[in-house]
């Protein structure tokens, strides 16, 4: 295979695209994306910017986004041109793409024709902020380059190993075998911190450990030996714990008294939960951790709060899934630049065996414990795209 593989992780309110050689080994460790390009601020008022970097870090584009770019259909239209000047006539091989809901169907990549992406569609109303852009950018690739294979990398299939006794909700077994079950999200970013936790820490990677990828959305997930056993989102990515716009856990008679009581219907009940709740609803400030932890409000720091304790209890949960936790690995927008918020955390994980080393913490250490702890906390950069690029490259090696 030669050419180049290019990336397309569409998410609620940023996109990320990534170019890498196409080197037909997809049994490598996780590839070194050659740039790397991220349109962030889209939507919810927020300020949507470009940026593209090369391996190196070094800053190839940086521009703000406005109008009509500042929304994922302009922001992506704006990358692939970007590319276009960019490519110097190298080919692009493949394009693979994040696909946040595979439903009980797509529990490995697979390459998409028309058939899959109609089924893909099918699932939108499971993940409304999300599907939808996934999909856009398949059309997009799909039209931006013609007879190139598409790809799909879901973000469920990480978890489809569970038992399944961790999978079901406690509702008939006909509701589960119809696709009403727990799924779980940020599959590809759990994959990514789990090959960089080996690389790292190989024995420790091996035993439990708990995962928290937290940013605009957030969840969790409990590891054992690499693989997923339980995890905070369930059947849509609205679950588990507080996020920018999404309520995160909710008792589920709180959606019967708003439609019966408040006369809500489904779709404007679906636009509260997802849009206007979380973060942004509790605080009424913003949705954006580093604007609340700027913020004077008393609501914003009720918000930060709400977010920190939600963190503490889920971990309380995980690790009574594991029966014991050994490490656990901060990731995510928020996981991985938020110092104070992870210290927060981890101060209140004491009970856990937890021994923060607070100038570690804050001084950019992968480990952020001392040596001492019991439980080992860590802080890794997820690289989902580097994931969708190894998944792109296995699917193109098996179909020869």
């Amino acid at each position: 295979m030669t050419g180049s593989l290019l990336t397309l992780n569409a998410g609620s309110s940023s996109i990320k695209v990534a170019l890498f050689d196409a080197t037909g080994d997809g049994d490598a460790p996780l590839p070194a994306a050659r740039w790397s390009g991220q349109a962030d601020g889209l939507g919810a008022g927020l300020k949507a910017r470009l940026r593209v970097r090369d391996a190196e870090g070094q800053t190839l584009h940086d521009t703000p986004l406005e109008g009509a770019q500042a929304s994922h259909q302009g922001a992506l239209a704006a990358l692939l041109d970007w590319h276009a000047k960019q490519s110097g006539g190298r080919r692009i091989a493949a394009v693979g793409h994040r696909i946040v809901h595979g439903g009980a169907d797509f529990v490995a990549p697979v390459r998409i024709d028309a058939a899959v992406l109609d089924a893909l569609a099918q699932l939108e109303p499971l993940a409304p902020l999300h599907q939808p852009h996934n999909l856009a950018g398949v059309r997009a690739a799909m039209a931006a380059f013609d007879g190139v294979p598409q790809v799909a990398c879901f973000d469920t299939a990480f978890h489809a190993v569970q038992p399944e006794i961790n999978r079901r909700f406690a509702l008939p077994r006909a509701l589960h075998d119809a696709g009403v079950r727990r799924y779980g999200f940020h599959g590809l970013s759990y994959e990514s911190i789990v090959a960089q936790f080996a690389g790292i820490a190989p024995e420790l990677a091996q035993r439990r450990v708990i995962v928290a990828h937290l940013g605009n959305g957030a969840s969790m997930c409990a590891i054992a030996q690499g693989r997923s056993v339980a995890t905070t989102m369930t059947f849509s990515p609205l679950d588990g714990l507080t996020m920018g716009t999404r309520c995160g856990h909710i008792d589920a008679a709180v959606v019967l008294y708003l439609m019966r009581s408040q006369g809500m219907s489904a779709d404007r009940v679906e636009a509260l939960l997802f849009r206007e709740s979380g973060l942004l609803g509790i605080s009424g400030v913003s949705s954006d951790m580093r604007v609340l932890e700027a913020s004077a409000e008393p609501a914003a720091a009720e918000a930060i709060g709400h977010f920190a304790e939600q963190v503490v209890q889920h971990m309380g949960s995980l690790a009574a899934a594991l029966r014991g936790v050994d490490a656990i690995v901060f990731t995510g927008g928020i996981g991985e630049n938020g110092a104070a918020l992870r210290e927060r955390i981890l101060e209140d994980c004491e009970w856990l065996g937890v021994n923060v080393d607070a100038a570690a913490n804050s001084g950019g250490a992968a480990r952020l414990t001392t040596a001492e702890s019991p439980v080992s906390a860590w802080v890794l950069r997820t690289d989902e795209e580097a994931v969708i690029a190894r998944h792109t490259a296995r699917v193109l090696q098996a179909a020869g």
